[in-house]
């Protein structure tokens, strides 16, 4: 029986690279996000391209308390879960607006805390499966250009490695995956580095 991938925030562009690695290896995927209606072309092109099954879901990473609900609720019981949710947010508006600020760090924090522990708890009970986060470079030094991200993204960090160490003798493995800069929808609006060459990176490229 084929494995199973949970992709929480499976509208990113990060997140549905990752779907196409993990169904090139035979994994079954479960394709979840706020607006589900977005991933019926993702779902389509991985079953024909893979040959195999592809769920979706709705998944709202700040509607902690539907997240018990939704966990329980999936097809089938995920072997590997991908938080790929993130929200960069704009800075400046974050510094005199309250609610910016809050998305940024329910979307990037609170909501992975909420769901990775649901996940958590599941994994440990059966022994074995394997967490991974999508955290973020930015979260290793305070910037002014994005610290509420950053933070957001540090915390998330400590708490994976944390998460790590509880359950490293339940046989369940916690990765934390930090990417520097991608060339992705989210950062359509941000002026990348290129490479010291003065060539476009792998980063820009979007290749991690």
């Amino acid at each position: 029986m084929p494995k199973t991938l949970l992709i929480l925030g499976a509208t990113s562009d990060i997140a549905q690279a990752c779907a196409q690695e993990f169904a090139a290896n035979g994994f079954d995927i479960i394709l979840a996000a706020r607006n589900s209606g977005d991933l019926a072309s993702v779902k389509s092109d991985l079953e024909i391209r893979h040959q195999i099954t592809v769920y979706t879901s709705v998944f709202d990473a700040e509607n902690f308390g539907s997240h018990a609900a939704f966990y329980s609720g999936l097809p089938v019981p995920p072997d590997v879960v991908l938080y790929a949710v993130g929200y960069l947010g704009e800075q400046k508006r974050a510094e005199g607006n309250w609610s910016e600020a809050e998305r940024i760090i329910n979307t990037n924090y609170v909501g992975g805390v909420s769901i990775l522990s649901i996940v958590a708890n599941d994994l440990e009970s059966r022994g074995s499966g394997t967490i991974i986060g999508i955290s973020s470079v930015a979260g290793d030094r305070g910037r002014k250009s994005l610290y509420i991200y950053g933070s957001a993204k540090s915390g998330f960090s400590t708490f994976l490695a944390g998460l790590r160490h509880r359950l490293a003798s339940s046989n369940v493995t916690v990765i934390t995956v930090k990417p520097g800069f991608v060339e992705t929808k989210m950062t359509a609006n941000i002026d990348l580095p290129n490479s010291p060459d003065g060539k476009t990176s792998s980063a820009r490229k979007g290749n991690l």
